[in-house]
């Protein structure tokens, strides 16, 4: 069997709303070439205008989910999105550790809306757990700074802010600039040997909802179809600029990106 065959396992919540969570995810992974397949951790009852209940699923079944995904598909790269608490956390490492392939961490802690997705007791859970398992960590700058306690304001501030992640173990760090202020957005890709630069204009819209799922799952994609990680990363975040151009104006709040772009050239 074939190394780097597109597979992604995706452990992530739901969203009804169809804008982030596995659906968003499930889109990016198809749209980059790659194959979904998912366990749920949580269902949320979302839309444009914000989450208004989430309700997690036991952790024998979120486990049941991973396992029955590994033991007959298999995977190429993880990708973690939405856990919840401690217990979910916990859970979702050790079935990192089963699964044996890159794993892309996205430390939801907050919906675009606001509504709080991860309790304060499970961020020292996540620094411990998920960031020394990440292949690759995507951090906006709140979540940066919720984890490594340092202000991310500036370009200074994500730089100081990813190498400080990277001492906690993460193998790369996506510093996401969406957050800081300024006429263009500037990510940074960080490892070990360096640093790159991705830059684009600040596209003013209000329709953004889903785009930390979008990349994350993207950057999933080319790593489980074998692209060296400067390059998946480069894809993605071109494919999630183009989607946030051309997104649909649905819903009257925070609304979703379009995923399927490049099936309309």
């Amino acid at each position: 069997m074939s190394l780097h065959r597109g597979r992604v396992l995706i452990l992530a919540g739901s969203d009804s709303g169809g804008g982030a969570g596995v659906q968003a995810d499930i889109k990016a992974v198809t749209m980059m070439g790659g194959f979904a397949a998912t366990a749920i951790t949580a269902i949320t009852v979302q839309n444009t205008l914000g989450v208004h209940g989430v309700h997690p699923l036991p952790l024998e079944l979120i486990a049941a989910q991973a396992r029955a995904v590994l033991e007959d598909i298999g995977t190429d790269a993880v990708k973690t999105g939405m856990l919840g608490s401690v217990e979910v956390v916990e859970t979702v490492a050790a079935l990192l550790d089963e699964a044996d392939a890159p794993a892309v961490v996205d430390p939801v802690m907050v919906a675009k809306g606001g509504h709080p997705l991860l309790p304060d007791a499970a961020v020292d859970a996540v620094k411990r757990l998920m960031i020394p398992r990440a292949a690759l960590l995507t951090p906006n700058a709140p979540e940066a700074e919720a984890l490594t306690g340092l202000a991310v304001r500036d370009i200074d501030g994500q730089r100081r802010a990813g190498e400080a992640l990277l001492a906690m173990g993460a193998r790369a760090v996506l510093m996401k600039g969406g957050h800081v202020d300024g006429p263009t957005v500037i990510d940074l890709l960080m490892t070990a040997d360096g640093e790159t630069v991705l830059e684009a204009e600040r596209i003013d819209t209000r329709h953004t909802h889903g785009t930390g799922c979008t990349l994350a799952s993207a950057c999933a994609a080319g790593l489980a179809l074998g692209r060296p990680l400067e390059v998946a990363v480069a894809e993605a975040w071109a494919y999630v600029g183009e989607a946030i151009r051309r997104a649909p104006g649905l819903g009257g709040g925070h609304g979703p990106l379009d995923h399927g772009w490049p099936v309309r050239g």
